[in-house]
């Protein structure tokens, strides 16, 4: 326009069918033939607008600037034929190394091309003499994120141009379901299959039972990636196990089946099987100890009759009991049996789980006595951020609305807390002069096929079952990402070897997210 002239402000037009495309093209044919004023070139614009409007139907189509406000109309985006430059790689990040804009064309429908030529940051190929992250640096083979993994090293994400490099890495665990390739394997969500498969119910390798719980990664020691470093089968003192009866693993445990991949570890003071299950071949619950008590003619195990004894020291030398109950009779482990796993934990993890499921045929008449099994999940870890894992390590406890510990085993019954839950309501605690009346039993369906729904007279009162069942709980830890952990799984007697209890162990997972440790009713 000429200097002074007044230029017309952009308006909303209103058009409909037909007289929109002719407005449309007497204005382009304005434009073509020089009269290139702002208002005509505003005017090219809406009514071409208005023209792609039309095309929709008869409908009035109201456009203003380069969007139409109605639903289902297509506004061009730009002038067809007209080419410019392009870049879909992070900003800042064009021009630096092999990264380069490219070019992006107009279509006849006024609608943009995909950009051609340009080329956006990639995997770093080391020795290559090139930039192809383009973080500025050639080859080079630094760790930008402080993850412990360079980009050389196998790091797909060492810059925040990826979101959160640090916990994307070759040493984390593949998260399902988060369209993301944490593993740096170059596949999206492919977490692995479960890997329990055909192992025979009386193997004495630890690693199989540690696959019968969905860990199937194994690692160096003196690595850096995620996975199971040993696996071993011992006694509770550390010692070597002596029988195989305590321990299998079972595709299922009476109607019980396993809450991931194909199998479950079962650990036992007595039989580790179930009516109808072989090697080991079941027999009655009652009194079935291995002998592996002091004081009762049996040869001492290698290692003793001890307990763990970090747990026993974090308790003062004597083994807790669920609040109210009396203490142990004594500090012996008597019958057990322990998995010892010595992990690397996945870079990205903050938390562990794990699914148990505990029976007893101490329940009715030996709860809150000073003869109860146990079993505990001891835990080894550096984590010391909120919700820190207890001090005594074990995971394997429930704890209170009153925030009082209670040990994994019959006793979490005492007090009618609801978390042991596969059994009959009525009278418990028998040997003593004063037993208590247990309310919330849920039912005995998950003892059915087990053992533990045998009748036994010689109870609390007529017609009881042989014993009861927490039904499945989920135990939780919280970890630290690239450390090594020791998690160790011991089941045993106190006090004497009657009356055997047994653990289902399963689904063995991390998580990205801290935990409140402990036990949860699933």
């Amino acid at each position: 326009p000429r200097r002074g002239s007044r230029v017309r402000p952009p308006v909303a037009v209103v058009v409909t069918g037909r007289e929109g495309w002719h407005r449309a093209q007497r204005e382009r044919s304005r434009y073509k033939s020089g009269v290139r004023s702002q208002a005509a070139v505003h005017h090219l614009v809406l009514l071409s607008l208005a023209a792609a409007g039309a095309a929709c139907g008869a409908e009035t189509r109201t456009c203003a600037g380069l969007a139409c406000a109605v639903d289902g109309s297509i506004a061009p985006a730009c002038e067809p034929g007209v080419e410019e430059p392009c870049y879909t790689g992070p900003s800042g990040s064009a021009g630096v190394g092999v990264c380069r804009a490219g070019t992006r064309s107009c279509d006849p429908s006024g609608q943009w091309r995909a950009c051609a030529g340009e080329v956006v940051p990639g995997p770093e190929v080391c020795g290559n003499g090139g930039d192809d992250n383009c973080s500025g640096a050639v080859d080079e083979d630094v760790d930008l994120d402080g993850d412990g993994f360079s980009t050389c090293a196998g790091d797909c994400c060492d810059s925040g141009s990826c979101g959160t490099p640090g916990l994307i890495n070759p040493g984390a665990y593949d998260v399902a379901g988060n369209s993301v390739d944490d593993d740096c394997d170059g596949a999206v969500d492919n977490t692995l299959a479960t890997c329990d498969d055909g192992i025979t119910s009386d193997t004495t390798d630890g690693l199989a039972f540690a696959r019968s719980l969905e860990l199937c990664t194994t690692a160096e020691p003196d690595g850096a990636r995620w996975g199971v470093i040993s696996a071993r089968l011992l006694r509770p003192s550390g010692g070597q196990v002596l029988v195989a009866e305590g321990h299998a693993v079972r595709p299922a445990f009476g109607v019980n089946t396993p809450r991931a991949g194909a199998s479950l570890a079962v650990f036992s003071t007595g039989r580790a099987a179930a009516p109808g299950d072989v090697a080991p071949t079941f027999v009655p619950m009652l009194s079935t100890g291995h002998c592996y008590g002091p004081g009762l003619g049996c040869p001492v195990p290698d290692g003793g009759f001890g307990v763990p004894a970090d747990f026993l020291a974090a308790h003062a030398g004597t083994l807790p009991n669920a609040p109210g109950c009396p203490p142990p009779r004594d500090d012996k482990a008597r019958d057990g049996s322990m998995l010892e796993l010595v992990v690397r934990v996945p870079t990205n993890a903050r938390s562990l789980a794990l699914d148990a499921n505990f029976f007893t045929t101490e329940y009715p008449p030996w709860t809150c006595s000073p003869y109860n099994d146990m079993f505990v999940a001891l835990l080894d870890s550096t984590y010391a951020g909120p919700s820190p894992n207890p001090p005594d390590k074990n995971i394997a406890q429930y704890f209170d609305p009153a925030g009082q510990a209670y040990p994994l085993g019959v006793n979490l019954v005492h007090g009618d807390t609801g978390v042991f839950r596969q059994c009959q309501n009525g009278l418990i605690g028998c040997w003593d002069e004063q037993p208590e009346m247990v309310t919330r039993c849920e039912g005995t369906d998950g003892l059915v096929g087990t053992g533990y729904d045998l009748h036994y007279e010689d109870t609390c009162f007529p017609g009881s079952l042989a014993g009861g069942a927490t039904d499945w709980l989920a135990i939780r830890g919280n970890v630290v990402g690239g450390e090594v952990i020791t998690l160790r799984l011991a089941i045993w007697d106190t006090a004497d070897t009657l009356n055997d209890s047994l653990v289902l162990l399963d689904h063995f997972r991390w998580s990205t997210e801290a935990s409140a440790p402990g036990v949860v009713v699933q």
